[in-house]
């Protein structure tokens, strides 16, 4: 019966993701919305992308990684290159771009992994870091200057892309590997006690995150036209994490709440710079200050709706009971 209830409820929301989908690509093909919003709507898509990839490999592993941007940065560059480079469709450039972040995170996964705490998130930020100057010197993809890449990013790309990195990291927390990565993430000495391998987990979520994370490169480079080194430094990697934090650690649901929300308060405020970064940190303080463990800490948006049946169920036990 449960299995049944969770087989019905993922049709359900399959069902509400379609309806939003052409509901969006009306919208677009009717010439309703204009170009900033659609930029907007693309910019958030990409930045929940980004968010559930690190809330893969913070939130459910623990591990404390500042580097994610070196993998986005992996993805785009991999990406541009096979279309613009060497003449490849967009749907192998796609693939190549998350395989590539895949394969530098597993790379750097495997000898910094055996690091804990502040000094993983230092040899990642390392990682991002090294990404970056090679980038820079590197003439064949633009160096500093950047690359031009044409625009091939479309909504029912992105959305599917979205859609896909939601369900796979989703199923991959609920299975028993999902579990093997929370056991690591709530205190490791007692995981490997227990047998379980947890530096293949953790080496495992790392590669997952890091190829989502270049997914989402590649959908950014071939949307706003040219990349540049500058658009992947340090910065970008704490403004991922920032979603990740601001939702809560271990709540996917609140890393995209989160993502989605600073998202629109960067957008709309990028014209004023010095206001946008007050209230973005005001948010950010008061949301700290407030909800410690972020927006929904731990916990799912579908765990407030069974939390409020099961309420409804033993009120309605009780009442029957008081009459009978």
């Amino acid at each position: 019966m449960a299995t049944f209830k969770r087989i019905n409820g993922f049709w359900i929301s399959m069902a509400f993701a379609l309806v939003f989908f052409v509901a969006v690509q009306l919208l677009i093909s009717g010439e309703i919305l204009n170009s900033f919003y659609i930029n907007t709507l693309f910019f958030m898509a990409i930045n929940i992308i980004l968010a559930v990839s690190l809330h893969l490999i913070i939130g459910i592993t623990g591990q404390f990684s500042i580097g994610h941007a070196g993998f986005f940065a992996v993805g785009a560059y991999a990406s541009a290159i096979m279309t613009m480079k060497l003449q490849m469709p967009f749907a192998l450039a796609l693939l190549v771009g998350g395989v590539a972040a895949a394969v530098a995170g597993l790379f750097i996964g495997i000898p910094s992994l055996r690091l804990k705490g502040d000094y993983l998130a230092i040899a990642t930020l390392g990682f991002g870091e090294i990404v970056r100057i090679i980038l820079l010197n590197v003439d064949y993809v633009g160096g500093a200057s950047g690359m031009t890449v044409t625009h091939l990013t479309t909504w029912p790309w992105i959305f599917a892309c979205l859609l896909i990195t939601i369900i796979v990291i989703a199923n991959f927390t609920n299975s028993t590997h999902g579990r093997a990565c929370i056991s690591i993430r709530e205190d490791e000495i007692a995981a490997d006690s227990m047998g379980i391998n947890t530096t293949y987990y953790k080496v495992v979520a790392f590669v997952i995150g890091s190829f989502f994370a270049g997914i989402a490169g590649c959908l950014y480079a071939h949307h706003f036209y040219i990349i540049q080194p500058t658009n992947f430094g340090f910065l970008k990697s704490f403004d991922i994490l920032i979603f990740v934090v601001l939702g809560g650690l271990g709540s996917m649901s609140g890393a995209v709440i989160a993502a989605i929300l600073l998202t629109i308060v960067s957008t709309f405020l990028q014209d004023y710079p010095e206001t946008r970064m007050i209230i973005y940190s005001l948010v950010l303080i008061l949301v700290m200050l407030y909800r410690p463990k972020g927006l929904l800490g731990t916990r799912e948006l579908t765990s407030f709706f069974k939390q409020r049946r099961a309420a409804e169920r033993g009120i309605g036990n009780d009442n029957k009971h008081t009459v009978a």
